[in-house]
């Protein structure tokens, strides 16, 4: 069951219940990609062009360009163009407190997916 506050706006969007969870999939979906990840966390630092995250990440051009379009269809990054360059930075009204979040859950409770990769027990 969907929190009641989203599901008032979704009724006055005119959308049902079930088509929520197609957002939802896209939105988390997000995350699944590990070069959408490093944008997100590099972004944490503060505002990047498009070149900067290129050679920081050292990921090629039409990845960095498809996820950040992704990640600004989400609302994770937001975008604002100087001069000819595009200069992107992370919502950090929702984004950065969720990444904080999601930091302190992977602490707490996913450190031992890292042990289990290593073939280490707990």
């Amino acid at each position: 069951m969907l929190n009641k506050n989203i599901l008032h706006r979704v009724h006055k969007e005119g959308f049902k219940e079930e088509e929520v969870y197609e957002a939802y999939k896209i939105f988390f979906g997000t995350l699944v990609s590990e070069s959408r990840l490093k944008i997100i966390n590099l972004l944490r630092k503060g505002e990047k062009s498009v070149s900067e995250i290129i050679e920081a990440l050292k990921l090629p051009q039409p990845t960095v360009s498809h996820d950040l379009a992704r990640l600004k269809k989400c609302g994770f990054v937001k975008v604002k163009t100087v001069k000819n360059f595009r200069h992107y930075s992370l919502n950090e009204k929702t984004i950065e407190p969720l990444m904080s979040l999601i930091d302190h859950h992977m602490a707490e409770y996913c450190i031992h997916i890292l042990h289990e990769t290593k073939g280490e027990k707990d």
